[in-house]
């Protein structure tokens, strides 16, 4: 082994070993776990959008948020977290034979609702905490935008952004792997998720926090009018800011993240480096 870094061939062999032990987990660490990682990506969700909030310019405004928001997957990696994107990768796990079709389905689903749970824990502190009351509760109003634009988006906007973001998150965690001391593994993580956050993608566990945060500053009058005045916001954008209608980001861009996980980033790099080819 490499003294500074891990070669890809190693980082698929640990990233099965990694994988295995996470479905053989306790179910109650598991969820413990999930609920970790949603709340660590919550924290990027929620810091990012208050660095950027008041910046006009689209690229500066995703440049400064797209560095801070990684913070989030770094606490995962470095402190321990069960996260449903990543966890898409125990793909290479099922085609080792090492772990079922049946452990996988069970271990994304019970993470994708224990990274909801955390994710949830963060809104509703952000919002009693009055993090949303900045430049004159300006950030309320962004909060919901950024809730009505996830919502807007079309199924096949969804499901493509969704895999775009996967592939960048999913590779993260692989180059963290292939990094052995934490500065190597800390920008290993920053530039991928960087860019997955400038590029505008969708992360269903980072939407875990934008959309319900968004519903919940549209019940605060200050924040709906703000959002009025500031973005032009409409009554029946307002309206469209419930838990039904936030299923028209959710369903799309979790089978992104599944498939851009799965298909574009775990069984490639499962048969480039693990498949003995005759």
């Amino acid at each position: 082994m490499d003294n500074h870094f891990n070669t890809p061939s190693e980082v698929v062999d640990l990233s099965i070993q990694a994988c295995e032990g996470k479905t053989k987990l306790p179910l109650g660490k598991m969820i413990l776990m999930g609920i970790m990682a949603g709340a660590f990506i919550a924290f990027g969700g929620a810091t990012s959008s208050t660095a950027a909030h008041a910046i006009e310019n689209v690229g500066v405004s995703r440049i400064v948020a797209g560095s801070i928001f990684p913070v989030g997957l770094m606490l995962i990696v470095f402190l321990g977290g069960e996260l449903f994107t990543g966890n898409c990768l125990i793909i290479m796990d099922v085609l080792d034979r090492r772990v079922t079709w049946t452990e996988l389905v069970r271990d994304l689903v019970i993470v994708y609702f224990s990274n909801l749970i955390g994710a949830l824990l963060v809104d509703v502190l952000i919002i009693f905490s009055g993090n949303l009351n900045y430049s004159g509760s300006l950030l309320g109003a962004y909060t919901i935008k950024v809730a009505i634009g996830k919502i807007a988006v079309t199924p096949i906007q969804g499901i493509t952004s969704g895999i775009l973001c996967n592939v960048l998150v999913c590779l993260a965690v692989l180059t963290a792997t292939s990094a052995t001391d934490i500065a190597g593994k800390v920008w290993a993580i920053f530039f991928p998720i960087c860019a997955f956050v400038v590029g505008g993608f969708e992360h269903c566990v980072a939407n875990m926090f934008y959309i319900p945060a968004g519903i919940m500053a549209a019940s605060n009058p200050l924040y709906a009018e703000k959002a009025k005045e500031a973005y032009g916001i409409t009554a029946d954008q307002l309206a469209s800011l419930n838990v039904v209608d936030s299923l028209n980001n959710f369903i799309p861009v979790t089978i992104g993240n599944i498939i851009g996980g799965m298909i574009f980033v775990g069984i490639p790099l499962y048969l480039i480096h693990k498949k003995k080819w005759n």
